[in-house]
């Protein structure tokens, strides 16, 4: 398994699977080193891509691996990697979130995130806010 920064030529990969970002906006991310890709075996396993809230914390806005290659141990190795970039950047605080009504805040929780807030978008189920200290 690798897992590694996202180039030019893993977008039409990521954008097959992921529906909640636009093309230019990944592309963009792509560009400023705010994604990263799984290969397992050559195949393409999952991806990863953040950003800065509030311009000075990274977040982790996206974290997927396909499913045949969940509950493997590639989610925690992906976490790893992030949080190791994020501690090469000079960062010393991350966050993420996701919906109450999805197990991965429990995959977080393992992971040494707390949960410091919630909100609840329109329409949707309350979404966890978590931190972590590197």
């Amino acid at each position: 398994m690798e897992i590694r920064l996202a180039q030019a030529e893993d977008l039409p990969q990521i954008l097959a699977h992921d529906r909640w970002i636009a093309k230019d906006v990944l592309s963009g991310k792509i560009e400023r080193g705010e994604a990263a890709v799984c290969i397992d075996g050559g195949a393409f396993a999952g991806w990863l891509r953040w950003g800065l809230f509030w311009d000075n914390t990274p977040f982790l806005s996206m974290m997927h691996l396909l499913p045949r290659y969940r509950g493997k141990g590639f989610g925690s190795q992906m976490m790893a990697f992030w949080e190791g970039e994020m501690q090469k950047q000079g960062y010393s605080v991350l966050m993420t979130s996701t919906s109450s009504a999805e197990t991965s805040q429990y995959f977080y929780q393992k992971l040494g995130y707390t949960a410091v807030g919630s909100f609840t978008p329109p329409g949707e189920p309350l979404e966890l806010i978590f931190t972590k200290k590197l």
